[in-house]
């Protein structure tokens, strides 16, 4: 073993701040078994025996997409039979339905960037999201959606962020960050938010007090080195705004796009899922949570990775297309009964919370 990989374990292991050739060293090393020791210690230090949930229900407003990324393959063109859009009326009877889970604590909406609709469409969304809902944290919209109602609009991003938090807006999801790395950027989505204006969405949300998630997805074109860099990159913020509550790694799955066609790209494995979350658990030392994002993973896998250091399985979900179009074969929702029976058999303690990570008294549902 060579000094700067010895160094870099002892770091690790001591859960001291890792540097970019740290993570390097302990990414080529390729030791799983170490790196899931060193991550699980530092998600018990931050969360002890608890692994969280929520229960929530994801809403995408339309799959008609201006940007056509090569990433993607959920969106379609204007025209396109398979194009949707949902009115008022459809989103009042997903509210509706919603209204009948007594225990739903979060509405999230995340959507494509549909050419004709206006920046009102969407505040109107939050509105009627917040009349149906009220006791519902509402988390809506990825920076790349802000970005462009920005746009839109002829609004700032501070500008459109107000309005949105002013018409009962809570949180932003991690959405759109891929990685942060304009190479990557202008090959797999060049018509979407760049990388210096995801982070000033997060940098202005923040400051407006908006909590967000954050995320990557990995294993497609990029680099190592520009992978891991994403992750300091967060951190960098993070030291900075103290705004991101949680993160989580969504490995791209290739199916039905045209960057997995041009690029012959394959899934990655479980091992590089599994080194990904522990090595994201130690560089993001500054992040409380970090998600197993199930519907993405699978339920095993997911299962797996709270012992590589993740604490949150995010939620019963209810219904999601976005991932499913890309090929994933999950199911689109799961009950309270059966996250916390998967977090059981890992010995963990499941824990409802509700957007902000407060705890939820479940004896209410029961």
């Amino acid at each position: 073993m060579d000094t700067a990989t010895a160094n870099a374990r002892a770091r690790a292991e001591a859960g001291q701040r890792l540097s970019l050739a740290d993570a390097l060293a302990l990414y080529h090393d390729n030791d799983l078994l170490f790196l899931a020791g060193c991550a699980r210690r530092m998600k018990e230090k931050k969360s002890g025996r608890k692994v969280f949930y929520t229960v929530n229900r994801h809403i995408n407003l339309t799959n008609i997409c201006k940007a056509n990324c090569p990433l993607c393959a959920f969106q379609v063109k204007e025209g396109d039979k398979r194009g949707f859009v949902l009115k008022e009326a459809d989103i009042d009877k997903i509210l509706k339905n919603a209204e009948n889970i007594p225990e739903l604590s979060e509405i999230h909406i995340v959507s494509a960037l549909h050419p004709d609709k206006d920046f009102k469409y969407y505040l109107n969304i939050v509105k009627q999201v917040r009349r149906a809902l009220p006791q519902a944290d509402l988390k809506a919209f990825t920076p790349v959606e802000i970005v462009n109602f920005s746009k839109i609009s002829g609004k700032t991003i501070r500008q459109v962020l107000t309005e949105l938090q002013e018409a009962g807006l809570d949180s932003l999801p991690g959405g759109g960050a891929e990685i942060l790395s304009q190479r990557v950027r202008e090959i797999i989505c060049p018509k979407k938010a760049t990388r210096d204006e995801w982070l000033e969405v997060m940098e202005t949300a923040h400051g407006l007090g908006i909590r967000t998630n954050a995320s990557i997805m990995y294993g497609h074109i990029e680099t190592i080195e520009e992978r891991l860099q994403h992750l300091f990159t967060i951190r960098d913020l993070q030291d900075k705004t103290h705004g991101f509550q949680a993160f989580m790694l969504f490995p791209f799955h290739p199916a039905n796009t045209e960057l997995g066609r041009d690029y012959d790209l394959k899934r990655v494995g479980s091992w590089e899922d599994m080194k990904m979350l522990a090595l994201s658990r130690l560089i993001l030392d500054n992040v409380d949570h970090i998600k197993a994002f199930w519907i993405m993973l699978t339920m095993p896998i997911a299962q797996l990775a709270l012992g590589f250091g993740a604490d949150d399985l995010d939620g019963t979900i209810g219904e999601e297309k976005i991932i499913h179009a890309a090929g994933a074969k999950t199911h689109t929702g799961i009950t309270r009964a059966d996250l916390e029976r998967f977090i059981i058999e890992t010995g963990y303690e499941p824990v409802e919370r509700d957007t902000f990570y407060q705890e939820v008294n479940t004896d209410a549902h029961k």
